[in-house]
């Protein structure tokens, strides 16, 4: 039984396909590799990194190393929007558990969760170089700086 599903892929093999075309097949590509793969697929499937190891001749252990050392990397999906909030020093002080508080409230999930219908996914960060703006939360790309709870509702729609 196990077998009838041998073959069969969940991914989509032409993305990682255009990724690789890209590069060169060697060692020093695989960090841009990895982060087209995380920014085409939304995380890094482990099917698609076995396939980046051959291709590019890098041991399957260390493209796992380069996957799980690096924050900016997933194995895991990630939902459509990526909500950050900033737990450094200033931005805890001025408010991010509050923050945290009310993004896990409105979308249910707690920091490392994404959405069920994977629309969102919360993380907290250690400091985003913004402390001038504390507290910040990132939706997105969007950047919002001296960020409130209250404020959050706008920017955590599912049409975004």
């Amino acid at each position: 039984m196990g077998d009838a599903m041998s073959g069969y892929s969940c991914v989509d093999h032409g993305l990682v396909d255009a990724i690789l075309e890209r590069y060169p097949r060697e060692e020093p590509s695989l960090i841009q590799v990895l982060q087209d793969v995380q920014r085409a697929y939304n995380f890094l499937p482990c099917e698609v990194l076995t396939r980046v190891s051959r291709e590019l001749g890098v041991p399957l252990s260390k493209v796992f190393s380069v996957a799980t050392f690096y924050k900016a990397f997933s194995l895991t999906p990630q939902g459509r929007v990526i909500i950050k909030v900033c737990t450094g020093t200033a931005c805890h002080i001025r408010g991010a558990p509050l923050l945290i508080e009310e993004v896990q409230r409105r979308l249910g999930i707690l920091p490392g969760g994404t959405t069920e219908d994977a629309a969102f996914s919360l993380h907290t960060v250690n400091c985003v170089g913004a402390c001038a703006m504390a507290p910040v939360v990132i939706v997105g790309d969007k950047y919002l700086g001296n960020a409130k709870a209250a404020g959050l509702a706008a920017h955590l729609t599912r049409g975004e």
